[in-house]
Parts: C-alpha cells; structure tokens; sequence
C-alpha cells in the first residue's frame, strides 16, 4: 500500500510554516549578495566606476511574484525569467515582507489578492504603510467583486489583471515599470 501524496500546491491556510520562514530568514542575507556569475559587489562596481570616471552601473532589477498557489506563481516566474527578467516568489505576504525587507533590488511585486491566511489587499496595505511605499504593484486575481478591485487600486497599484493573465499584457507592465525597453 502506498501513502498518499499531498499536493504541495494546496496546503493549510499559512502554507510556509513558521520554522521555514526561519530557514528562509537566515538566508536571505545570503540572498543579498551578488549572484555567482558577479565577480564584483555593487559597492566594488561603483569604486571602480569613480576610478575610471564613468557611471555607476546600477544593480539589474528584481520583481517579487507573490502567489500561495505554487502553479501559479512559478508559471509566472518561468515565464518572466525566460523574457530575460530577474524574479523571486513568494508563498504568502509574511514571506513577501521579507524579501522586500532583505531584498533592495526588488523594484516592483506581481501580487495576488485571494492568499491565505493574510491576503493580497492586505499586503498591499502594509507596504504602502511601510519605507517600501513607492514600489510598484501589479494585481492578478481570478476572483474579485468591483468593491475589492475599487479598494486596490485607490491603493495605487499600476494594474489589476484577471486570471487566466494575459501574458503579453502582463509583460508589456513588467517592463513598462522596469523601464526596460
């Protein structure tokens, strides 16, 4: 007899455990350095350029995807990456706040509104209320009433998508936010 598979994209409501958000906490110092493939920090890049008298080069954008639905939110991810965009995703909002917390780079967060067990509304609340206040928002939602999507974009989000999303669409907002041309 062979036990039972649970499907890791459904799960109680707080899929990311306190003890994992440990783990995840102690590595996202980790996650602040320069990738492998960067043989200089940012900190050397800017001396060198002031060296040299030429600009600094800024550090390449990130976008935070934010789904509780794994499925989802690496479909996402996948594709954006595949479009030459850096991304990271979170399971919920707790995990969202520490990346933005950690995380400098992130410049604009992809987020959903049904999560559990807090929801995307109010994680767009608190980062409004937060130093992160000016970063750019974009809603995907399969389920909402005109009442919640009024609430979310007197919140100042650039766009409200419908799930299934329109990945041109969807794309087009990306790198209008990004300034990627």
């Amino acid at each position: 007899m062979s036990a039972s598979v649970k499907d890791p994209t459904k799960g109680k409501p707080g899929y990311a455990s306190s003890a994992v958000l440990m783990l995840k906490r102690n590595f996202f110092d980790e996650m602040s350095m320069p990738e492998q493939h960067d043989i200089l920090s940012d900190a050397e890049r800017e001396a060198l350029a002031v060296a040299v008298g030429s600009a600094p080069v800024a550090a390449k954008p990130l976008v935070l995807v934010v789904d509780d639905n794994a499925v989802n939110r690496e479909a996402l991810i996948l594709y954006l990456k595949s479009r030459g965009i850096d991304c990271v995703g979170a399971d919920g909002a707790e995990e969202a706040r520490l990346y933005l917390h950690y995380q400098p780079r992130i410049c604009l967060m992809i987020t959903d509104l049904r999560m559990q067990p807090e929801d995307g509304l109010d994680l767009i609340r608190t980062v409004r209320e937060s130093e992160r206040a000016a970063l750019s928002i974009i809603v995907v939602s399969g389920d909402t009433d005109v009442e919640e999507a009024v609430d979310v974009m007197h919140l100042g989000v650039v766009d409200f998508l419908l799930k299934p999303v329109d990945l041109g669409r969807l794309l087009e907002l990306v790198k209008k936010e990004l300034k990627i041309e």
